[in-house]
């Protein structure tokens, strides 16, 4: 098990208790806060990596004391989940897709325990909340990028795995590059790997020879493709133009501090309940914004993009949300 913060530092956020005020929903109002959070992959994964860093910048600020667990095997996460619950944690933050059964049984085992977790399906009163990476919007505004910048009409798109947390950021992607080119082809891929760099580098490698000049980078390794062919990538979740100077028109962020800043707040006034927290992913909450390289995108597509981004932001234009997976054109 890694703690993210130090024995020192644990003793100087230490855990003074709850307050004796409790509110309707159960949940006692808390003075200081504990929050532990539970990752089946390494921190640096690009989704992992978001929540880890609004949860640092809350501790940093001094809004809570965070723990967390990285690698944890799904065998292993029911007693993970259980440990910290014993251990007297206030709010208990992870990702439980292909283990929600498991997950949600811990839940109604610790009606006191506020739990905010990556989910496919709902929340479960009084104390199972939920969230995802609702970051459809800007994955619609790269994708007005990625179908203006291809000059052979050919996107290649290379995911983890055909779920609907995957799947409705590459439609909006799609869509986004439809809109600007209704000439553009699509080939997909998934790798069936959340973390597998070199598979997914020989699948974007594959569909470059069969002609895409942009790649859609849901994955590590397709950049480093893109980067050895001399094509155009569109990032997700993070920017990682940085890494490849040169390569990343554009970048569908996600910005996991609106979700887990309401969720902080919401365990301290002791308001919490089980509630789905997307919408705090929207672009109009700030859990979603797009970056893009002005040396790379020409000016007339920077304008658009923008225009577009500013209709989103206004009410004005409504991304579509399809779930189904995407498939690659004939």
């Amino acid at each position: 098990m890694t703690s993210a913060l130090s024995v020192t530092r644990r003793a100087v956020l230490h855990f003074v208790g709850l307050a004796a005020l409790v509110l309707s929903t159960g949940f006692a109002a808390a003075q200081d806060i504990k929050v532990a959070a539970i990752y089946t992959l390494p921190v640096e994964q690009q989704w992992i990596s978001r929540i880890h860093k609004a949860l640092n910048a809350a501790a940093e600020r001094g809004d809570i004391e965070y723990v967390f667990s990285e690698n944890v095997a799904n065998t292993d996460y029911e007693r993970v989940m259980r440990e910290y619950a014993e251990q007297g944690q206030n709010l208990i933050v992870g990702e439980v897709f292909g283990l929600e059964r498991a997950a949600r049984k811990v839940a109604k085992d610790y009606p006191d325990t506020a739990f905010l977790m990556g989910s496919s399906f709902g929340p479960v009163a009084p104390n199972f909340a939920v969230f995802d990476n609702w970051i459809h919007e800007p994955s619609y505004l790269s994708g007005m990028i990625a179908g203006s910048a291809t000059e052979s009409n050919v996107i290649g798109m290379v995911g983890g795995y055909a779920i609907p947390e995957v799947n409705r950021l590459m439609n909006a992607f799609m869509d986004g590059a439809r809109a600007v080119n209704p000439d553009v082809k699509f080939i997909v891929n998934f790798i069936d790997s959340w973390y597998d760099p070199p598979k997914a580098k020989e699948s974007a490698f594959a569909m470059m020879d069969a002609g895409a000049d942009i790649m859609y980078a849901e994955r590590f390794g397709v950049s480093d493709a893109a980067v050895e062919r001399g094509v155009k990538a569109v990032g997700n979740v993070i920017d990682t133009s940085g890494d490849y100077p040169g390569t990343i028109l554009a970048s569908a962020l996600w910005h996991m501090e609106p979700t887990i800043d309401k969720a902080i707040a919401n365990v301290k006034s002791g308001n919490f309940e089980a509630s789905d927290y997307g919408q705090y992913s929207f672009m109009g909450h700030g859990g979603g914004s797009l970056v893009l390289d002005e040396g790379l995108v020409p000016a007339e597509v920077v304008t658009a993009t923008r225009a577009k981004e500013a209709e989103i932001m206004d009410g004005l234009f409504r991304v579509d949300v399809n779930d189904a997976r995407p498939v690659s054109d004939n």
